[in-house]
């Protein structure tokens, strides 16, 4: 129990201290983007990957935690047979 402790703890500070950075850079990364887009680069494909990359580590964290009841979850429903 305490080494999830220190992990949450840990989380909450990392989340509490970069609010501030993640809220201002919002306007540089859209005028980066639509100037290099402007200019025939590629720089918005890069910016639209990390955004699919984090949006998608908050459902691996929550499988993580919750993935015994999902499998108990897909054997029940696998136990039952529905038609196909």
């Amino acid at each position: 129990m305490k080494k999830y402790s220190l992990f949450f703890a840990v989380l909450i500070l990392l989340i509490v201290f970069s609010y501030d950075i993640s809220l201002a850079q919002c306007a540089m990364c859209k005028a980066t983007t639509t100037s290099n887009l402007e200019g025939g680069g590629s720089v918005a494909k890069g910016i639209n990957k990390g955004i699919l990359y984090l949006m998608a580590v908050p459902y691996v964290i929550l499988f993580l935690i919750f993935r015994k009841k999902i499998v108990t979850l897909f054997k029940m429903l696998h136990s039952k047979n529905f038609p196909k």
